[in-house]
């Protein structure tokens, strides 16, 4: 499957929650009038893509509509695709030129933070970096092993210490190890730190400092990483985080499973953070380097006639089932069982 394909795919429960929405209200139209703005920002809104955002998104809208003197409500929606390109663009990429770099990775648990942290490595060993793992997370040994066999995945060097041990001593020899062995980048896991522990949140800029004395000219990301699946909740996750812990971009992970991905424009939009990484699968190469433009594009991609064929095969095979639950409940009852043949044509049938 192709870098734009995995996207695609990946995104296909958002695309036909938002845009499948979207695309049938813009069918019910024959002008584009004021309620048509209203229903509008209601979707995206319905999206996850926030309030503000959604009421930014539509006054672009009615700007552009105006201006380009738009009268056919089919036009809007590669116009909302313009639209969504251009408040996503800028910032996406890491910024890790300076050798060694290092990334900072931080969030709560369960959000697939190690998981997320042994994809970029793979990806950057792919790209032919040097890649040390720091397993700074010692508060669970779980963790430690976890990030083990992802550095075994990705064949890059780890460094760690045992459970319970000083997790900015651990940074510590990640960066002489790094400096030692003239590795390109350092990737440093950390305890998931919730934004109301205020401990944690203290322990964080321990390790921070650490990177700032041992490494002052050095290219720094820190990066949290965020469940899409968690919507709203995920944008107020990053802006706790973004208040205590210096933020500089953000990885959404288990974008695949969720109709929530309008989330990015409310990350975006709201907290003025760039999207780095979006997670689209569960193969060590579906961690995808975020485009605001082929974001846009698979987001909203009308659905082809294959989509279609495959969505109407799926109802009817689905109406067939039904059917045939309910053919075999009735005859069970009347019958003492002798009408395989009959159900069996019924399914023929449907």
């Amino acid at each position: 499957m192709g870098f734009f394909s995995k996207i695609k795919e990946g995104l296909k429960k958002t695309r036909e929650s938002i845009s499948g929405s979207i695309e049938t209200m813009l069918n019910s139209f024959t002008k584009i009038d004021e309620s048509l703005f209203e229903e509008l920002e209601e979707l995206l809104v319905m999206g996850d893509v926030g309030m503000p955002t959604a009421m930014r998104i539509c006054d672009e809208l009615r700007d552009k509509v105006k201006k380009q003197g738009v009268n056919d409500p089919q036009m809007i929606m590669e116009m909302l695709k313009e639209t969504v390109a251009e408040m996503l663009s800028g910032g996406d990429g890491l910024q890790i030129n300076t050798k060694p770099s290092a990334i900072l990775i931080i969030g709560v648990n369960g959000v697939g933070k190690t998981t997320t942290i042994g994809k970029i490595a793979f990806r950057l060993k792919s790209e032919g970096k040097q890649v040390v793992l720091g397993a700074a997370d010692t508060f669970r040994a779980a963790a430690i092993d976890q990030l083990e066999v992802w550095a075994n995945r990705a064949q890059v060097d780890l460094v760690k210490r045992d459970e319970g041990s000083d997790p900015a001593s651990v940074v510590f020899d990640t960066i002489a190890r790094a400096k030692s062995t003239h590795a390109d980048v350092l990737i440093c896991d950390t305890a998931g730190r919730l934004h109301n522990k205020k401990n944690l949140m203290d322990e964080l800029g321990k390790i921070s400092r650490i990177i700032d004395r041992e490494m002052p000219d050095c290219d720094k990301e820190v990066l949290l990483v965020l469940d899409a699946t968690t919507g709203q909740n995920a944008v107020n996750q990053a802006r706790e985080f973004k208040n205590a812990a210096g933020i500089t971009g953000i990885v959404l992970t288990k974008l695949d499973g969720t109709a929530k991905g309008g989330v990015v424009l409310a990350i975006r939009e709201e907290l003025q953070l760039p999207v780095k990484f979006i997670g689209v699968g569960e193969q060590i190469d579906d961690l995808q380097p975020f485009d605001a433009q082929d974001f846009a594009e698979a987001l909203f991609a009308k659905r082809d006639e294959n989509d279609q064929e495959r969505e109407a095969a799926a109802a009817r095979i689905a109406a067939a089932n039904r059917r045939y639950d309910a053919y075999g409940e009735e005859i069970s009852e009347d019958t003492d069982g002798e009408t395989d043949d009959q159900t069996d044509s019924l399914m023929r049938e449907e």
